[in-house]
């Protein structure tokens, strides 16, 4: 680290002749894990300084020559700027050096993480390619089939970086499956069991209710949705037992169409003056119905503990690999649960190898898949994940890495000027 505050002696000379002006701060972290994927880092930007971020640069010094680097910030908690680290596989323990300087005249940089909005979905792209769409309009089930299996407020599809999907919704084995959704199974509200998750038995349904935020920029993009969870059963007028705000933010490089990173929260509460209870049962909460494409013959999952499909259902993870081949291309994600996710490392529900014969996929961490979950009034709930969605097969030892990455911030150090 000494050696490349030398540097930046002298590549401070240079800042001039690239449009730079005071230099405000430096700032500088040690990686704790190399990886061949790039993840994002933030901080706090009101700690640093009090200009508006229109007229910031970020310079990455490290190598002695400073590049400008895309930043973006979010004000929804603060305002705390983000910027993506650039993958160097090949070096351990690698050292940032970050300069944050006023700029001496001003620039856009283009979003290339963009939002499209239509009256029933919200889809995320990158450099106008389709990555991700949420979509918050009803979708109804084949005609013929039972209208209480309509739900919205779920995600279909989710692709691949090379536009494959990788969900499948209302499949006619399971017309309430939604690609990823986050439902429960067994609720407590009121001193009824409800079932948010089996749409055809009619107790309880989740529904978008509103946006609450959407961005795009040259960082990320992401929305985050108002969800209520509804008790139908025994009521003339659905009765909303619990909210959740769910959110997806999709980190890229421009440059690198191999993978993306979603980070998907969930913030739960209930009314003010009624607890809820997340029963103990095999499934519920964020589950992924996985591309009809992929059967026991050409897909493959991979736990933190080395399971592979034929263990997995039941056992504790922090990361687990859902992969495979998709035509003539490849499909790979990485579910990673965040430490202080409820009861992590956090049971799998894995559908086994012969489901119905062919071995259909499906996967889900289920945190109540093992014991009870109580909600309390006034209180919030959160559980996090990270989706590693690449169109290359991933290896533990790079699963190990990335969830490295996500569950462990490192330690940055702020020198002001």
């Amino acid at each position: 680290m000494k050696f490349i505050r030398l540097l930046c002696f002298f590549t401070g000379l240079w800042m001039p002749f690239l449009g730079m002006g005071q230099k405000i701060a430096e700032i500088s972290f040690d990686e704790l894990v190399t990886s061949k994927f790039g993840y994002p880092v933030s901080l706090d930007l009101n700690a640093i300084t009090h200009l508006p971020d229109s007229v910031l640069a970020l310079m990455d010094v490290t190598s002695g020559k400073p590049i400008q680097v895309p930043f973006q910030i979010d004000n929804l908690n603060g305002r705390n700027i983000y910027w993506m680290i650039i993958p160097q596989p090949n070096k351990n323990h690698l050292s940032h050096l970050f300069e944050l300087h006023r700029k001496s005249k001003k620039e856009k940089i283009e979003d290339f993480l963009a939002l499209e909005a239509t009256e029933s979905t919200l889809i995320i792209k990158k450099n106008g390619e389709d990555l991700w769409q949420y979509n918050q309009g009803i979708a109804y089930p084949p005609e013929g089939i039972d209208s209480a299996y309509a739900r919205s407020g779920f995600v279909h599809p989710m692709r691949t970086p090379d536009g494959k999907s990788l969900t499948r919704i209302q499949p006619s084995d399971h017309y309430h499956h939604y690609g990823l959704w986050n439902p429960w199974t067994r609720v407590t509200y009121k001193n009824e069991l409800i079932d948010f998750w089996n749409l055809m038995e009619k107790q309880g349904t989740v529904r978008f209710a509103n946006f609450i935020n959407r961005t795009s920029g040259p960082v990320f993009a992401d929305y985050k949705a108002l969800h209520e969870h509804v008790v139908l059963k025994d009521r003339k007028v659905p009765e909303i037992a619990m909210t959740e705000v769910q959110g997806t933010r999709i980190f890229a490089l421009e440059n690198d169409n191999e993978y993306y990173l979603a980070d998907i929260s969930i913030v739960l509460n209930t009314t003010p003056d009624e607890p809820v209870v997340l029963k103990e049962y095999r499934y519920g909460s964020l589950g992924w119905r996985t591309t009809e494409k992929w059967d026991r013959y050409n897909s493959e999952v991979i736990t933190s503990e080395g399971l592979d499909r034929k263990s997995a259902d039941g056992s504790l993870a922090r990361w687990c690999i859902v992969q495979g081949e998709l035509d003539d291309e490849y499909g790979a994600v990485v579910m990673m649960s965040y430490p202080a996710n409820f009861n992590h490392p956090e049971p799998l529900r894995i559908w086994p190898e012969d489901m119905y014969d062919r071995g259909d996929m499906y996967a889900n961490f289920a945190p109540t898949k093992n014991r009870d979950w109580k909600l309390e009034p006034g209180k919030s709930y959160q559980l996090n994940y990270r989706f590693l969605v690449s169109s290359k097969k991933i290896n533990p030892e790079e699963a190990e890495a990335a969830w490295m990455q996500f569950a462990n911030k490192p330690k940055i150090t702020i020198i002001k000027f």
